[in-house]
Formats: structure tokens, sequence, C-alpha cells
């Protein structure tokens, strides 16, 4: 073989070898792309899955003990108007003043015209009777603000009740003790369920 053919040779392997390495480092860059995107997966799998579990332990973790009852419209009513028979005990739906009350804390009882309104903007009402303890008021004034309002009510049937729109949850204290998980899983499944989303009025 003449010294002009080996050269020939020797240039078309390397030409062979950069192509080779050529091919080999284009395999590679989407070998990596790959795992790029795998791994991306992985880490969007996971968030998504410690989002849906952290979304579960913040949701009610308890049964649904409250009732439903047919909503009786949205109407205004003037202030000096008579009280709408209501369907409900305390009402959860139905004709009310334009006003509604500030969220809050009360043990100066509120019209019950005024404290529909503040269920139709999504909160919620926690009424509880007179003759519950002194520990019972101190824990629900820990509740009242922030799209929740809290007031006596005489008229209660039981010593306590939860309210939402279109919703109530009544029961009576046992030897005193409050049903905290109860409580707070109503607050969690209704609040901000009414048919007007209005941001909370507290002070």
């Amino acid at each position: 073989m003449d010294s002009e053919t080996a050269k020939n040779l020797s240039y078309e392997e390397k030409r062979e070898a950069k192509k080779r390495e050529h091919l080999a480092n284009e395999k590679a860059q989407k070998q990596r792309k790959i795992l790029q995107v795998l791994v991306s997966c992985i880490v969007a799998a996971g968030i998504v899955a410690a989002l849906g579990f952290w979304a579960a332990s913040q949701g009610p973790k308890g049964p649904d003990y409250s009732k439903a009852f047919p909503i009786m419209g949205r109407d205004h009513i003037p202030v000096s108007s008579p009280r709408p028979a209501y369907n409900s005990n305390p009402p959860s739906s139905g004709p009310h003043y334009g006003d509604p009350a500030r969220e809050g804390f009360y043990e100066t009882p509120l019209p019950d015209q005024q404290l529909v309104h503040n269920l139709e903007h999504g909160d919620i009402w926690i009424a509880f009777h007179p003759r519950v303890s002194t520990d019972v008021k101190t824990y629900l004034r820990s509740l009242a603000g922030g799209k929740t309002i809290v007031t006596v009510r005489k008229e209660n049937e039981f010593d306590m009740s939860l309210v939402a729109w279109g919703r109530v949850d009544g029961f009576n204290l046992q030897n005193g003790v409050i049903p905290e998980g109860r409580i707070s899983d109503f607050i969690k499944r209704y609040i901000d369920r009414g048919p007007e989303k209005v941001p909370s009025q507290a002070m």
C-alpha cells in the first residue's frame, strides 16, 4: 500500500471516528434529557401526592351530622318587617335584612333576619343557648372572626347550633364536653359555601 492510500485511509478513519463520537454525544444528550424529564415527572408526582395528603389532612375527619333544609330564597326585607316563618331553627336561608352583622362573638342577641344575610355571604353562624357554661363561651369566643359569627340565642332548641347556608347541626353538650372535632368539621365543610362570595367583615 502506497503512502497516499494510507493517508486517505487515515483520514477516513478519523472522519468515521468523529462521526461515531458525534453520534455518541447526541445519544448521551438524549438520554440526559429523558432522565431529566423522568426526574421532573417523579418530583411533580411527589409534590401532587404531598399536596393531596396535606389537603386530606386539613379537611373534615368525622361524619357530617348536619341536616339540609330547602332554600327559602334570598329576598331583602325592611328592618321593620315581622320575622319570617323560617323552615329551620336557627334559620339557614330565607328573607333577611339588607345588612349583615360583623363577624365576632356576641353575648347580646342579634336578629335572625340579620344573621341569615351572613349565611348568604358564606359565613358560619354558631348560636349557643344562654344556659351553656362560661368555659363553653370562652371556647366559642376563640372561634369567632374570619367568616365565623358566634351569638347567644335563647330560641335555640339545643345547647349549640352550627349553621351555614341551607345546613344546620344542633346538639346538646354531654357533661359540658365540647365536641371540638364536630364543630371544626362543620366549619371546614361549609364555610364560604353561601351563594355570595364576600370577604370576611371581621375587625
